[in-house]
């Protein structure tokens, strides 16, 4: 099991060589860049530069705000420039991000898009690095034009995983099919991932002759281990369970009732008064609490059979629990 990290959304360009050097030096063993306050792809680029082990990549960045060609584009150069360390990772986020936020049209099927955008994205690449003509045609994308001029050189490490993320079974199912990892969404409790989730995953992977381990799994994982990160669990989830397309969560363990009542407090804006909402049952399904020099094992143990990779859901930040990450590392090396 390994274990990862993610930088602080607020992260300036500027910053992210020293950051990239120091969670290389911590020992982490993947690096993720997030799509929230600014590109994902960019800081992939330093962390590429300035780093000569860990791994890269987007956990996620936006695919619907995209074309197949622009991703293609950019994971081939970050492949090429990392030594074959970049992982490119999607999210389709929701409609209204997508529709309000990046001005664009939600599909009708979330899932066919995204398919689509995989056979895509992967028909570029074997175009580019086996000269395969391009003939990608489906319902939301017809690519068939592929000429010298904008074709990028062969690359030496050509297979560039893909990582897809999702709360439902859909995105799930779709993992299994085509995907090389996927982004467990930190809003889940490990019923839901061996109920729901694992299930949807096997049955995608057994539909096109593969199978769970062809599919790593990447989760991203509430951990308390002080008061400041239980009051942070808690907010945190309070957001997320008011989201009504992530409510499964919340149904399968009996809370739907608490979660309706969280998306009408989000819909007036009160942030505050949420976390009461969020009990310490549902603190313990949805976050692993240990002490500090327990909590390596405690996530290891939890995920036992789930994960590949943890990722701890709390940025790191140069100069900052140096000691404590240090501590968790060392504990995933054991």
């Amino acid at each position: 099991m390994k274990l990862d990290t993610f930088l602080n959304p607020a992260t300036q360009l500027s910053q992210i060589a020293e950051t990239a050097r120091a969670a290389e030096e911590i020992g982490f063993h993947t690096i993720w860049v997030a799509e929230t306050q600014h590109n994902p792809f960019l800081p992939c680029t330093l962390i590429a530069e300035h780093t000569q082990r860990v791994e890269i990549g987007t956990a996620i960045a936006v695919s619907f705000a995209r074309s197949p060609a622009v991703m293609a584009h950019t994971a081939w150069d970050l492949a090429e420039l990392s030594g074959g360390r970049f992982i490119l990772g999607l999210g389709t986020q929701v409609k209204a991000h997508i529709v309000r936020r990046f001005g664009m049209q939600w599909p009708e099927s979330p899932v066919g898009k995204q398919r689509e955008q995989i056979g895509g994205i992967r028909a570029f690449w074997d175009t580019w690095q086996n000269n395969a003509k391009l003939n990608q045609r489906g319902q939301y994308y017809k690519l068939t034009l592929s000429s010298p001029f904008f074709t990028p050189a062969r690359i030496e490490h050509p297979e560039i995983p893909i990582y897809i993320a999702g709360v439902n079974t859909g995105l799930a199912r779709l993992a299994g099919e085509t995907a090389n990892g996927f982004h467990v969404h930190p809003f889940h409790s490990t019923r839901y991932l061996k109920e729901v989730m694992l299930p949807a995953i096997q049955a995608g992977a057994e539909a096109q002759a593969r199978t769970l381990a062809d599919v790593d799994m990447a989760v991203n994982a509430f951990t308390i281990t002080n008061e400041s990160e239980r009051a942070f669990a808690r907010q945190q989830l309070s957001f997320y369970a008011s989201t009504p397309s992530y409510r499964s969560v919340m149904r399968l363990h009996g809370w739907e009732e608490e979660a309706e009542k969280l998306s009408e407090m989000a819909s007036r804006q009160q942030w505050a008064e949420m976390i009461d909402l969020i009990t310490d049952e549902m603190l313990a399904e949805f976050a692993t609490i240990a002490d500090t020099a327990d909590l390596a094992a405690a996530l290891k143990e939890r995920y036992a059979g789930i994960a590949n990779r943890i990722t701890v859901y709390v940025p790191f930040v140069p100069g900052e629990r140096d000691d404590f990450w240090k501590q968790v590392v060392a504990g995933f090396q054991d």
